[in-house]
């Protein structure tokens, strides 16, 4: 059997607002970051917790719905598959980036927007969105 799997689902909250941009041939691509907690008591009952970042990239439609819709502190759940980027810095340095590349994104809880029906037009869209899919 020559199956595999590449899957991630994360609920989190976004680090800073999404940032978008075009690549040369038009496709958009919105990139954000997303907050997870673990926490956990250990033997002695002393409560840890820590925090791990994940660097999300959506494209083409997913993207202009996370731009439009996502701000910084939104509690988010995201699904995609891991990829690893290699490239060179300007300095000669070889560096790594580990992302999620999502293929669903889903608000939940309060949203933060600028008024009540600003965010009943987030919800249709995105409900609108996710039935196309």
């Amino acid at each position: 059997m020559s199956r595999s799997l590449n899957k991630v689902m994360i609920i989190g909250n976004l680090g800073r607002d999404p940032e978008m941009r075009y690549t040369p041939s038009g496709k958009p691509v919105t990139t954000f970051s997303v907050a997870t907690n673990h926490v956990w008591v250990d033997t002695t009952g002393q409560k840890h917790s820590e925090t791990e970042w994940f660097n999300v990239v959506c494209w083409n439609s997913l993207a202009e719905i996370c731009k439009d819709h996502l701000y910084k502190g939104n509690r988010v759940y995201v699904e995609g598959r891991l990829q690893t980027r290699h490239w060179e810095d300007a300095d000669g340095n070889q560096r790594t980036s580990v992302e999620i590349v999502a293929s669903e994104m889903m608000i939940l809880g309060d949203r933060v927007s600028s008024s009540d029906n600003e965010q009943e037009n987030n919800l249709d869209e995105l409900q609108e969105f996710e039935e196309n899919e």
